[in-house]
C-alpha cells in the first residue's frame, strides 16, 4: 500500500508538470507521453485498491486496471520519443544524416509502437478474464508485444546513435546555431534505455508465469518498473522538448 500510494503521488505530480509544459510550449507530440503518465497514475491507484483488500477476496477490477495501464504506458512514452527524434532532425536540417527518410523513420517506429501497444493491451485484458485458456493466450500476447517493443527500441537507439554520430562529423549550419539538440539526444538515450531495461524485466516476468520468481516478489514491479518509469518521466520533464515543437 505504501509503495503504491507513493507512486500515485509521484506520477501524479510529474504528469501534471508534463501537462503544464506541453500546453505552455504547444508540444502536442507529447500528448501520448502525458497519457502514459496518467495511465501509470491510475494503474497504481488500482494497485493501492488491491492492497487495501484482504487476501483471498480480491476483486478483478483493480487487478485489470493495474495490469493493463501500467503495462502499456511505456509504449505511449515511446511514441512521443520517436516523434521527438523526427522533429530534432527537421529543426537542425539533418535529413542527410539519417539512413532512411525522416518521414519513414517516424512512421515505422510509431507503427511498431502501436502494434506493441495493441498486443500488450489485448494480452492484459485476456489475463483478467479468469479463464485458463484466455490467460495463457494473454501471457503469450504480452510477451510478444514486449518483444516487439524491445526490438523497435533497440533499432531506434541504433538509428539515433548513427544520426548523432554523422551530425558530429558533418554538422549543418542549423545544428551549430541550435546546440540544445545535443542535450535532447542524450535525454532520448537515457529514457530509451530505461524503458528498454524495464521491458526486458517484464519479458522475463511473463515468461516465468504466475508461479515465477519475479511475479511472486512485489519488489520487482516497483524497482524495475515503477521506479525506472518515474525516472524516465522525470528526465523528460527536466529536459522537456519545448524548443523542439
Amino acid at each position: 500500500m505504501g509503495a503504491a500510494v507513493l507512486f500515485i503521488v509521484l506520477f501524479g505530480l510529474v504528469t501534471s508538470l508534463h501537462l503544464f509544459l506541453m500546453i505552455r510550449s504547444r508540444t502536442w507530440f507529447m500528448i501520448p507521453f502525458v497519457i502514459g503518465g496518467i495511465f501509470e497514475t491510475i494503474g497504481y491507484i488500482g494497485r493501492a485498491i488491491s492492497a487495501s483488500q484482504s487476501p483471498g477476496p480480491y476483486t478483478l477490477g483493480p487487478y485489470i486496471i493495474q495490469n493493463i495501464l501500467a503495462l502499456v504506458s511505456p509504449a505511449l512514452f515511446a511514441a512521443s520519443i520517436y516523434m521527438e527524434l523526427g522533429r530534432i532532425v527537421l529543426m537542425i536540417h539533418g535529413d542527410k544524416a539519417l539512413f532512411l527518410r525522416r518521414t519513414w523513420l517516424t512512421k515505422i517506429f510509431v507503427s511498431g509502437d502501436i502494434f506493441s501497444f495493441l498486443m500488450q493491451g489485448a494480452g492484459g485484458g485476456l489475463m483478467g478474464t479468469g479463464d485458463i485458456t484466455s490467460i495463457d493466450m494473454g501471457q503469450k500476447l504480452v510477451v510478444g508485444g514486449l518483444f516487439v517493443q524491445v526490438v523497435f527500441f533497440g533499432l531506434f537507439v541504433i538509428a539515433a546513435a548513427l544520426f548523432h554520430a554523422r551530425m558530429r562529423k558533418m554538422p549543418t549550419k542549423r545544428s551549430e546555431e541550435l546546440p540544445w539538440w545535443r542535450r535532447h539526444m542524450m535525454s532520448l538515450y537515457v529514457v530509451s534505455m530505461l524503458i528498454f531495461g524495464r521491458s526486458i524485466v517484464r519479458v522475463v516476468e511473463y515468461l516465468q508465469g504466475f508461479n515465477g520468481y519475479i511475479m511472486g516478489h512485489e519488489a520487482f514491479i516497483y524497482v524495475f518498473d515503477a521506479m525506472l518509469m518515474f525516472i524516465a518521466v522525470s528526465v523528460m520533464a527536466y529536459f522537456h522538448p519545448g524548443d523542439v515543437a
